[in-house]
């Protein structure tokens, strides 16, 4: 498989949020202010990437011992001890941002997006390369849906909205073209 076109696929065709729907909870709670969604795009690529790096290792591991049906209960103490670092780092590092993210940052422990990348990448039989090309890149198109969503919503937060949309509807509705935008790069690549 071309490394090159799995990137593009998971990044922007198959994107995490907009085509597969995992992980909404962030995308909703955490896009009021760029400045946060950047915060929690940066912990989420980190976060994605290396579990999917490390359950595939310990799902081999879970194979060769002849136990994989516990690679759901495996993978979510890695996700949670991988959170809980980043929670650590970024409440030592930068306390504004860990205000910021408040209590989305630990929720990253139940994001289903982290949970689902793992698991996609077992169903999907992946090579450790691969597994590591799509859990990056699905990262990024996370960060990428949630950059461009938390821009949006600030600027219609600066124009004069029909009480009706404010809120929570016209955040669904920006989500919903956002997604529609997305659909765009359907044709792009095929796998």
């Amino acid at each position: 498989m071309n490394l090159i076109l799995l990137f593009i696929s998971a990044a922007l065709v198959n994107n995490i949020i907009l085509t597969r729907f995992l992980g909404i909870c962030p995308f909703l709670g955490v896009s009021r202010s760029k400045s946060s969604a950047v915060g929690m795009s940066i912990a989420v690529i980190f976060v994605m990437t290396l579990a999917g790096v490390i359950t595939w290792f310990l799902n081999q591991i879970l194979i060769i011992l002849g136990v994989e049906f516990l690679k759901t209960i495996v993978f979510i103490l890695v996700i949670a001890v991988l959170v809980q670092f980043v929670e650590f780092f970024i409440k030592k590092s930068s306390p504004a941002l860990y205000e910021a993210l408040g209590i989305y940052l630990p929720l990253i422990t139940t994001n289903c997006a982290i949970l689902g990348i793992a698991l996609l990448n077992i169903q999907n039989n992946y090579t450790f390369v691969e597994s590591l090309i799509n859990s990056f890149a699905s990262g990024l198109g996370f960060s990428l849906a949630l950059i461009i969503f938390s821009s949006i919503r600030e600027k219609v937060q600066l124009n004069n909205v029909p009480k009706p949309f404010q809120g929570t509807a016209l955040a669904l509705i920006t989500a919903g073209l956002l997604s529609m935008a997305f659909m765009g790069f359907s044709g792009l690549v095929r796998l």
